[in-house]
């Protein structure tokens, strides 16, 4: 009588995964419809369309978009697409030692502003949806504030809008009262490293990072928990550096006076008042976000003049753009009839 072959332990599954190839991500296809200095504006093409308004996806500035394309039934974009949309996806790209001059003002009216107009010609649409993603969230809040273009709908996800209480309290009490100031760091690095970008995220949710290994290893005989979670955790280290003169100003003018909740941010002479605002507005956020709590980012149905704005909030955390090969409830339930 043979034996019957043993299950190899969930050590050896999750040594074995840990240590094999990167997982293939990215890959709904796509092609490039404009590109300025390191930035790249993507498009997907859907498999029928059935809306007129397309889609305009701005990433957050310290990650790679790639969270929003996993993989084939956990991307975003593949279930916008397959959903009918057309996709566009405006990826900053990875900024070095030359690009430290770059600031807020020139991301939201020479990159984010520019590859709206680029979209909106290269579909023949005469709207557009922006759905901004953390900082991307913050810096189409402030485009949109002085926006020309025809702006249907606005849909933000765990966006940091108001900084009177976040998670960085010590830091921002610090800054005002002037013991803490990281600006000449900042001239002389020209770029925030990625390493010390992810630092500063750990030290705010996981100071002690060991959590998502003891969940792979939990679940290492489940083959499709964990090629979701290679690809998260190879998204989770991919963090990426930051121009120093956008970092300048994110911590004084965001992060130190809250301009953009005030009303006197300006970008390239132009107020950036929320109240000019007036696109359909859907904020999203996580229950569970450490590092964007919604105390952060639902205050922006307060601020905008928007007559239709809903904000979720979701029993996530700061993910909450992560697709199970479907689009989440609560996009389903807003987008389509705003489309």
């Amino acid at each position: 009588m043979k034996k019957k072959k043993r299950k190899p332990s969930k050590w050896k599954l999750a040594a074995e995964a840990l240590s094999g190839p990167a997982p293939d991500m990215g890959v709904t296809p796509r092609e490039e419809v404009w590109k300025k200095n390191k930035a790249t504006l993507w498009y997907y093409r859907p498999a029928e369309k059935k809306y007129k308004v397309p889609v305009f996806l701005v990433f957050s500035l310290i990650n790679q978009p790639v969270i929003l394309d996993l993989g084939p039934g956990m991307s975003l974009i593949e279930s916008l697409t397959n959903g009918g949309w057309e996709v566009y996806l405006l990826d900053f790209g990875v900024p070095g030692y030359e690009d430290g001059h770059i600031n807020v003002d020139d991301l939201v009216v020479d990159y984010l502003q520019k590859g709206v107009q680029r979209a909106l010609r290269h579909s023949g649409a005469k709207e557009i949806t922006l759905y901004g993603f953390c900082l991307g969230g913050t810096l189409t809040a402030m485009y949109a504030a002085i926006a020309e273009e025809p702006i249907k709908n606005i849909i933000l996800s765990t966006t940091p809008i108001d900084f009177s209480h976040s998670e960085f309290d010590q830091w921002e009490q610090s800054f005002k009262e002037g013991k803490a100031n990281f600006d000449d760091v900042l001239d002389v690095l020209q770029v925030l490293p990625g390493f010390a970008v992810q630092f500063g995220i750990r030290l705010i949710t996981s100071p002690i990072y060991y959590s998502p290994y003891l969940s792979l290893l939990n679940k290492a005989d489940n083959p499709a928990y964990v090629q979701k979670w290679l690809r998260f955790n190879e998204w989770v280290n991919s963090t990426l550096p930051v121009p120093g003169a956008v970092m300048k100003q994110l911590m004084n003018d965001i992060g130190k006076e809250n301009k953009l909740v005030n009303g006197t941010l300006m970008i390239r002479e132009k107020r950036a008042d929320l109240k000019n605002i007036t696109a359909n507005l859907l904020g999203v956020a996580g229950k569970d976000d450490k590092l964007v709590p919604d105390s952060m980012s639902s205050k922006i149905t307060e601020l905008v003049s928007s007559g239709d704005k809903t904000f979720r909030f979701l029993d996530n955390g700061h993910s909450a753009m992560i697709s199970n090969g479907e689009l989440p409830d609560f996009l389903a339930e807003w987008l389509p009839s705003r489309s």
